[in-house]
């Protein structure tokens, strides 16, 4: 699953090298295999092949690779060993030569963690060099795609974007120790022989429950009502996709005897009465979720007429509860003898432009020997922020109890997405 944002965001080195390697739905963010010099001459530092990492489960733990050669032609006097992590895993207690950063979300990347440990000694050449105590992560209960992202280089790597948070390390300091010379590694790359990095999926055992919103809307015949429809991930985990794909899409079918007046500028007509919307960001935290804001004018009542929510798109096969991807939208006619429309819970009845609304929450990623992460964290849980209100597709569009046709849905036009905490900037919708 790549995610190229994310990646700069983690290396302001590797956007020009990151290689689009796709793999499911697991969170990656890969390195190109790094060529050697045309011509056999060395080619600096390197890093030892990277394993996925699997099954780990929530509450659990695991160390981080660091092992690396110097292929370059010199001793090197100092090196600088980094990790970079979603925000479903946190560094364990950290030794002294180690400082932790943590950088809210912002623009495309979620909230992460990055650790940067210096070694101030003699890195020989044509040697092979691992931290003589490996550092270890802590699998949070909110991970399950995460990324990682190893670096080793001769220049301290601390991030440069973002707001950002430092805790230096109180444990005993970390040496390198010298490895035999058969050791694996890969070759490093004559572009940039003073650093080399490379990406790890991390799966976490774990579920998210995707719920489709229902809603009850109440007018009389002749009013312009609000319609916010969506769906709120239930936990425990978030959910990371890949950059460009939305973690989810919603079909929104308007109750007959309705024109939609005003739609979400997140969401596409697709037939009469019938939208499919997307999402700003391509990650929705745990207790987050998404709500579309459309206004319906009521032209008539209906006996037994009734709208749906539904969650299509990607598969979820980390949502094992499909019952609740679909949710009813009822419609109250006043002076009609009753709802329009079957059963359903109070929903999005609610005055307010076109648009679509986004919560995030959850619990946060603190680590031990140090305060926990900051920005989209989710350490302020069940807030929730309006998206700026777009243009959208202004012409009326009348209801329809006709099946919806799913081929030919359009692009979707601008979304609103969540920042630091909620970040809230303009960006294209991916629906």
């Amino acid at each position: 699953m790549l995610r190229t944002s994310l990646d700069r965001c983690l290396s302001r080195r590797t956007a020009a090298t990151v290689a689009a390697t796709a793999i499911g739905v697991i969170g990656l963010i890969p390195l190109a295999a790094a060529p050697a010099s045309a011509d056999g001459s060395p080619t600096g530092l390197a890093l030892a092949p990277l394993a996925s990492i699997d099954g780990v489960k929530p509450g659990g733990s695991f160390q981080l690779p660091g092992t690396f050669a110097n292929k370059g032609a010199t001793d090197l006097d100092k090196v600088y060993l980094s990790y970079t992590v979603t925000r479903g895993l946190a560094p364990q207690e950290l030794p002294s030569n180690c400082t932790r950063y943590e950088t809210g979300s912002y623009d495309e990347n979620p909230s992460h963690s990055a650790v940067v440990c210096e070694f101030d000694q003699t890195v020989k050449t044509g040697a092979v060099y691992a931290p003589e105590k490996n550092l270890s992560l802590d699998v949070l209960g909110h991970a399950l795609y995460e990324s990682l992202r190893v670096e080793v280089a001769t220049y301290n790597s601390e991030p440069s974007d973002g707001n950002k948070e430092t805790v230096r390390g109180t444990g005993p300091a970390v040496k390198l120790t010298e490895l035999p010379s058969t050791t694996p590694v890969r070759d490093g790359n004559v572009d940039h022989p003073d650093w080399d990095g490379a990406g790890v999926p991390v799966t976490v055992d774990n579920t998210a429950d995707f719920r489709a919103t229902d809603a009850r809307l109440k007018g009389r015949v002749g009013d312009t009502v609000a319609l916010d429809a969506g769906f709120t991930n239930e936990g425990p985990a978030w959910v990371l996709s890949a950059q460009g794909d939305p973690v989810a899409k919603v079909l929104i079918k308007m109750p007959a005897g309705t024109t939609v007046t005003k739609a979400s500028g997140a969401c596409s007509k697709v037939a009469a009465g019938s939208y499919r919307c997307g999402l700003a960001n391509y990650w929705i935290e745990e207790k987050g979720g998404v709500a579309y804001t459309f206004k319906l004018r009521i032209d008539k009542a209906v006996p037994g007429a009734e709208g749906s929510v539904t969650l299509v798109g990607e598969e979820r096969p980390y949502d094992r509860n499909k019952k609740n991807d679909s949710a009813a939208i009822v419609l109250d006619v006043d002076g009609a003898g009753g709802p329009t429309g079957g059963s359903g819970s109070s929903g999005g009845g609610s005055t307010g432009g076109s648009g679509s609304t986004s919560t995030t929450g959850g619990s946060g990623t603190a680590s031990t020997g140090g305060s926990g992460s900051t920005g989209g964290s989710g350490s302020t849980g069940g807030s929730a922020t309006t998206g700026s209100s777009t243009t959208g597709s202004d012409l009326a569009s009348t209801g329809s109890g006709s099946a919806l046709p799913l081929a030919g849905a359009a692009a979707a036009a601008l979304a609103a997405g969540a920042g630091t905490v909620l970040l809230v900037r303009r960006r294209t919708a991916r629906n």
